[in-house]
């Protein structure tokens, strides 16, 4: 079974909990139930680049061997509007980002993607909030990440450190 799923971000907007609400969670919309046949599956950060690579290949094999769902993640451009408009408050604006596609075409014709169940879920926003709350969704077994390697990642902190330290599962990071 292959195949891939993208999410609208429209589909993904909640309001914000009230703090006055008697159950925190009350307040907030229900999302889309996610298909059961990935729930507890292996999810994984995708982009492309040589260390995503690497961590979708360890990711293929563990949930080879744990018999699960793979939900492979990629997470699109999102621009804050501040630097055009010049707002106080962090705004952000989707920008159309069609490497989702190309990946998804590219993950659809890899013979290596045929011995797993597997999605593409596109979302937009910041990496970590957005591999977590995936996991979160799918009761997710564990979160693959490659490291980040640079001077970006250095300043700004790699993904795969902010996100071991959020992660209310598991996070494999691949160097």
């Amino acid at each position: 079974m292959a195949g891939h799923e993208f999410f609208d971000p429209a589909d993904r907007k909640r309001p914000l909990a009230d703090p006055t609400a008697a159950e925190p969670l009350a307040a907030e919309e229900t999302r889309q139930s996610c298909d059961p046949a990935f729930k507890h599956g292996v999810v994984v950060g995708f982009d492309g680049s040589t260390s995503s690579e690497r961590a979708l290949a360890y990711a293929i094999g563990m949930a080879h061997r744990s018999g699960s769902g793979l939900i492979i993640v990629h997470v699109a451009n999102r621009l804050p509007t501040t630097v055009w408009a010049g707002c106080e408050p962090p705004v952000f604006v989707d920008v159309p980002d069609h490497r989702t596609e190309v990946l998804g075409l590219e993950l659809a014709c890899a013979e290596y993607l045929a011995e797993v169940p597997w999605i593409l879920v596109e979302r937009g926003g910041d990496i970590c909030h957005e591999l977590e709350e995936v996991g979160r969704e799918y009761e997710a077994d564990a979160i693959v990440v490659g490291s980040t390697h640079g001077l970006v990642g250095r300043i700004f902190g790699s993904v795969a450190g902010r996100l071991a330290k959020r992660a209310r599962r598991p996070v494999i990071v691949i160097p």
